[in-house]
């Protein structure tokens, strides 16, 4: 018999809750957690597989630090999507009350890294992201100091170089700040969780326990080769359709079927070969539950050839998942797989690292991944144990299966041997690159951490890069950051220390690269275009290396891109170099104009899909490439300001509006609303209502005339405004809702 939750050394309202959920006794991993010392306040690497009660540990040791010792949690994510989905666990800890009758408060910050985040101070338990985490430590937030537990999730991440160095800088910085902080890192199984361990002064518990037995195998021919030696024998004899069989059985034990493949386009094109053979397998109920997800993938966001199909296979039980789908249509997906409703899911790996969408079986498509500029790879041990360990869905499946495909023989026996039977790599820092360490260096002297070299040094001995390879490796690579730093004055020598200037501050501050910051400069300082447009301001902040990835133009965009360099090369900050000499550099130019281009084309107005189709674009990027090109808008423009350059201040204040809502400027204040949008903003203006007075003073009933706006949205629209609504109006509005919801109801 285990541990069991009401002989925990725990508050009695959470052991309350943790019984209402069913929980009664805890699972190993977690109980070996508390066995080591977890809510002792030790420090703990815990590394097990997905879905191994990781983060019930993270619950019982936040609650011990709010309510025993009156601390503040930070609990560390590496994505937005897996931040909401960490809020949502612990917002059922706010019933729980603290010792002065007050309620536990959680709270979730993930965006606008310019602000010190001071409405957290009153918060117990804070959910972010890495890199959000470290611009509120660049603001220096008061309250930080007042964290007594950091709970970094999916902590192997240390060995990416997008992500990793971020987390590693952000716990280094926690432990510089507060000595006697408690860190509890969460990973999954790796060969080196003891070093990792040693590096945070923790214990560590090391296990490959899983609440459902996972069965990997790698399927050839008709056969599904386990590595117990077990063999399944499908039902076909056909080998081009053992995919077909494969699935067929999940779906005939009650299960769903995740396929990881290594590109998006692989993905839907996967989907729609499955789409028919999965349609016929559903019943009729299930049919009419799906056609009511596609109606609202159809209903959310603008209507596009993506969001068609993606609603098409949706109706047949399968649906795609990769970066280049909108986040609200991601978010459905994930939420009607999660329920049961979508029986087969395409992805790209990066699902591997995100939510927790767990399926019975697990097919591992692709082992080869495809790198512009460096051909073809085979994907890592870890990669592949993090979409195995999607496989079994705890509660609803005693097995989960996690099934490679081979080719040939040979194949066969490579990926039992390299994948299969294999133990994933070691974790190794990525810190000490150039890009990296100069913004590192800098925030470390602009936030006061630092005010000398031997500061700075003392800083960085503190990190995983210098645990693993010693300070003096580093040395070289800091002195080069800084000497960058100190050339473009961001950091000065004074009094024989180091101090930041104002543009280093405030560079540090706006979370962008300090070569960013350079390339604004020069722009705004250096004189100037021969005509300055909105072209002008988009590709200046294209030309910043915050900017990437940019959008690579296929061969037949290269010549109306030329042309279109030809018409407009007066507009532009900076100079194109010539073809001839700096062909690569030359091709990197036309990447930044073509990713101006898309911008000019969003704030003009044109149709997304028009977009997306003329750019070759997918909504995804369009999405991320307006929230880049937004904050790197709003850092322009506040480094203006600092240049005091009010002119191009005023102008990117207007720009990034318009990037931000995708609109003329005529209509900013109308798609400022919320819930407007480009569309329907478009729409009212074109209807008369031209002003937010204009609104203010209209009626219900001329709001509902316009196409798009329904009753809901018409009384939204005016208790915005604080326009007084009559109870004639109210009950017109009412009435109007009725009619909509029934002609839904019989369509």
């Amino acid at each position: 018999m285990g541990l069991r939750v009401k002989e925990l050394p725990v508050d009695e309202q959470l052991k309350a809750i943790l019984l209402k959920e069913g929980i009664v006794e805890l699972f190993p991993p977690q109980e070996e957690a508390i066995r080591a010392g977890a809510l002792d306040g030790c420090n703990l690497v815990l590394a097990s597989p997905t879905a191994s009660g990781k983060t019930l540990v993270a619950i019982l040791c936040a609650v011990k630090h709010v309510l025993e010792r009156g601390g503040k949690v930070l609990y560390l994510t590496p994505l937005r999507a897996l931040a909401s989905e960490k809020y949502e666990e612990f917002k059922k800890l706010e019933v729980i009350r603290k010792p002065g009758g007050q309620p536990i408060r959680v709270a979730i910050s993930t965006g606008d890294y310019d602000s010190p985040g001071l409405q957290l101070a009153s918060a117990d338990i804070i959910i972010t992201t890495n890199e959000k985490a470290d611009s509120l430590l660049r603001h220096r937030s008061p309250w930080m100091a007042d964290i007594t537990l950091v709970v970094a999730d999916e902590v192997h991440l240390l060995t990416f170089p997008d992500r990793g160095p971020t987390l590693e800088v952000v716990l280094a910085r926690l432990m510089q700040l507060n000595p006697r902080i408690q860190v509890l890192a969460l990973s999954a199984t790796v060969s080196n969780a003891d070093e990792v361990a040693e590096w945070l002064g923790a214990k560590v518990v090391d296990t490959d326990w899983r609440p459902v037995e996972l069965h990997e195998g790698v399927l050839f021919g008709s056969q599904v080769f386990f590595k117990d030696g077990h063999v399944l024998e499908l039902a076909t004899k056909a080998s081009g359709k053992s995919i077909l069989a494969l699935i067929d059985r999940t779906l005939g034990l009650g299960g769903q079927v995740l396929i990881f493949v290594s590109t998006r386009q692989r993905a839907m094109s996967l989907a729609k070969r499955l789409a028919r053979h999965v349609e016929e397998k559903l019943s009729e109920a299930a049919k009419l539950a799906l056609s009511r997800i596609a109606e609202k993938v159809l209903a959310t966001g603008e209507r596009t050839q993506l969001s068609e199909l993606l609603a098409s296979l949706i109706s047949c039980g399968v649906a795609f998942h990769h970066a280049g789908l909108s986040g609200q249509h991601r978010r459905i997906i994930e939420q009607e797989f999660r329920s049961g409703q979508i029986k087969v899911l395409t992805a790209t790996p990066t699902l591997a690292y995100g939510v927790n969408l767990p399926a019975r079986t697990v097919i591992v498509a692709d082992y080869r991944r495809y790198e512009p500029g460096y051909g073809f790879y085979d994907i890592s041990v870890l990669d592949y144990k993090q979409m195995s360990g999607r496989a079994g869905r705890p509660k609803y499946d005693k097995v989960g299966e996690a099934i490679l495909l081979a080719r040939t023989k040979e194949e066969l026996e490579y990926l039992m041997e390299v994948y299969v039977n294999a133990e994933p790599e070691r974790i190794w820092s990525r810190l000490a690159r150039e890009k990296v360490l100069r913004s590192h260096v800098l925030a470390t002297v602009a936030s006061g951490f630092a005010s000398s070299e031997e500061e700075l040094f003392g800083f960085f001995s503190r990190t995983f890069y210098a645990h693993q390879y010693g300070l003096s490796v580093m040395r070289g690579l800091i002195r080069k950051a800084l000497r960058y730093l100190l050339e473009h004055e961001m950091v000065v020598r004074e009094d024989g220390g180091l101090k930041a200037t104002l543009l280093g501050k405030r560079t540090s501050e706006l979370y962008i690269d300090p070569a960013s910051a350079v390339v604004i400069k020069e722009a705004i300082l250096g004189g100037g275009p021969r005509e300055l447009t909105d072209l002008s301001f988009l590709h200046m902040v294209a030309h910043t290396p915050d900017m990437w990835p940019r959008l690579r133009p296929y061969k037949d965009e290269l010549e109306p891109l030329i042309s279109f360099l030809e018409e407009h090369e007066d507009e532009l900050f900076f100079k194109p170099p010539e073809p001839d000499i700096d062909p690569i550099g030359f091709e990197e130019f036309l990447s930044e104009l073509k990713t101006a281009r898309v911008l000019l084309a969003w704030i003009e107005e044109a149709p997304e899909d028009a977009i997306l189709s003329e750019f070759h674009v997918h909504p995804g990027d369009l999405y991320r490439l307006v929230e880049t090109s937004k904050w790197l808008l709003y850092a322009s423009r506040e480094l203006s300001a600092l240049f005091g350059s009010r002119e191009a201040a005023l102008r990117l204040t207007i720009l990034m509006k318009r990037v931000e809502h995708g609109v003329k400027e005529e209509l900013i204040p109308l798609a400022s609303l919320r819930g407007i949008g480009r569309i329907r903003a478009r729409l009212l203006y074109n209807h008369g209502f031209r002003t937010l007075d204009d609104l203010r003073e209209a009626s219900i009933k001329d709001l509902l005339k316009v196409p798009q706006i329904g009753p809901k949205l018409a009384i939204s629209i005016k208790e915005q405004l604080g326009a007084p609504l009559g109870e004639e109006e109210l009950e017109l509005a009412r009435r109007a809702e009725k009619v909509q919801k029934s002609l839904l109801d019989y369509a």
